[in-house]
């Protein structure tokens, strides 16, 4: 058997599973990270021989995934926001959807310019034509929709901000951020990547967690800025205060288990997942615990599912918070809450 002909029984194999679209991509994502090599190596090496352990290898990996288990969990690795991060059972996967929440951090931050500036300073810094903090922030009090979707991919936003002021104020800024349930570090990281001179703290309950995500910060060169702590929510922070506090936490009813694809709800872990009977167990918590924690002028950020479009604002002003905003994610739907401490 040659390793073309490998790679075409795994991708008949896997064409039957729950996931066909994907087939050829996860045959070759196998192949790939069982041999160490790259896609061109695939390409240019596809009439090699295979078998022996290799293949015997190879057939485990298959079956692993023909059991719905996801590819990132087989292969220990997954992308986010462009950096590379190390995934196990014990962590979430980082998803797409995810990087909205760290975008919204970067385009607050850009737009708050040095912590602890108020309105008419901070607009008094500003070059002309630039947004004001109104304008930047969303608007008014209450909350709304945006009505424009954030770009996907980090690339997208360095373009954005590769601009006179806006670079500056962003690679520049020097304020304190906390990510609530870490998880594998992926949000913390990002953000501790593209501001070097943010101080970053992450919290996780799960020590297993805390592991990886320390693990990823070292593997992205940013275990230097970031501070992990164990302990749940805000517990083991509870004398510190923040300009911006994100959270990508369980929101999952526990009702909507058996809608989950398999893949989720037989392999991630649960306790990162639901939420109480309404997905808002977590939420009904953290924001009030949130908005002692942050400074004035302060922004909150949570990622939401769907149909927590409108409950998740309303706890977010029924504790306070101010200038409530929604951002959908690229498929249009409702993906990060933005709130503002007075």
């Amino acid at each position: 058997m040659t390793l073309r002909e490998a790679l075409q029984y795994a991708e008949e194999q896997l064409r039957a599973g729950s996931h066909p679209v994907r087939a050829r991509l996860d045959a070759e994502a196998l192949l790939l990270h069982l041999t160490g090599k790259n896609r061109a190596w695939l390409l240019t090496h596809a009439a090699d021989p295979f078998g022996g352990c290799t293949a015997t290898q190879y057939a485990a990996l298959l079956q692993r995934r023909l059991t719905g288990e996801p590819i990132q969990y087989i292969t220990g690795t997954c992308e986010f926001y462009g950096l590379p991060f190390h995934v196990t059972r014990d962590v979430l996967i980082p998803r797409p959807e995810t990087e909205h929440l760290v975008e919204k951090a970067l385009e607050l931050a850009r737009n708050m310019g040095a912590p602890g500036l108020d309105s008419e300073t901070w607009e008094s810094t500003q070059p002309p034509g630039a947004p004001s903090m109104e304008s930047a922030a969303g608007g008014r009090h209450g909350w709304e929709t945006t009505s424009s979707s954030t770009s996907k991919r980090a690339p997208s936003l360095a373009r954005t901000l590769g601009q006179g002021w806006e670079t500056n104020t962003l690679g520049s800024w020097s304020g304190s951020i906390l990510d609530i349930g870490t998880g594998s570090g992926a949000i913390a990281i990002a953000l501790a990547h593209h501001l070097p001179h943010a101080r970053v703290t992450a919290t996780d309950v799960s020590p297993a967690a805390l592991s990886i995500a320390r693990e990823n910060a070292e593997r992205n060169h940013v275990a230097e800025r970031i501070r992990f702590l164990p302990g749940d929510l805000l517990a083991p922070v509870a004398s510190d205060h923040f300009d911006l506090i994100v959270s990508n936490p369980p929101y999952v009813a526990e009702a909507d288990l058996p809608t989950l694809d398999p893949e989720v709800r037989d392999f991630e872990p649960h306790a990162a997942l639901f939420a109480g009977p309404d997905g808002l167990a977590v939420y009904s918590r953290l924001i009030p615990a949130a908005f002692a924690a942050l400074v004035p002028g302060g922004w909150l950020l949570l990622e939401i599912g769907y149909g927590q479009s409108e409950s998740v604002p309303a706890l977010c002003a029924a504790a306070g918070f101010h200038r409530i905003t929604t951002t959908p994610d690229l498929q249009g739907i409702p993906r990060v809450v933005a709130a503002a401490h007075p």
